[in-house]
């Protein structure tokens, strides 16, 4: 069975670090794209970085260079997003998800699989 779940969100204060985790069972993470996306209270869900398959190329969105830090650990089948210097608009639930086109995009319909998300909440 296919199947995404992630881990490792929390409530944390500002300036503060979490590790999130997205374990894949029931399929290989190195044949897909891997984007993390989230989720504020609202309807859109806003892409926040991806691995691409092709060459591994990664991309953050501009508000999160240089605090967060997409890997993969093939090993393990499990992708990690490395969040640092979190502030308050950071605070959603996030979601990895993968696209068989292995292209990155920040676009959720071009996504084949989803996880069931991890809420985040940065707050004093």
């Amino acid at each position: 069975q296919v199947q995404l779940v992630e881990s490792g969100g929390g409530l944390v204060h500002p300036g503060g670090s979490l590790r999130l985790s997205c374990a894949a069972t029931g399929f290989t993470l190195d044949y897909y794209a891997i984007t993390w996306f989230r989720q504020a209270p609202g309807p859109e869900r806003e892409g926040v970085s991806c691995i691409s398959r092709a060459d591994g190329s990664i991309y953050y969105i501009d508000h999160v260079k240089g605090r967060f830090t997409i890997s993969r650990d093939n090993a393990k089948n499990t992708v990690y997003l490395q969040m640092n210097s979190l502030n308050a608009e950071d605070t959603a639930v996030y979601f990895c998800a993968v696209s068989r086109r292995g292209l990155c995009s920040y676009y959720p319909s071009t996504y084949d699989y989803w996880g069931q998300g991890t809420q985040v909440t940065v707050s004093s």
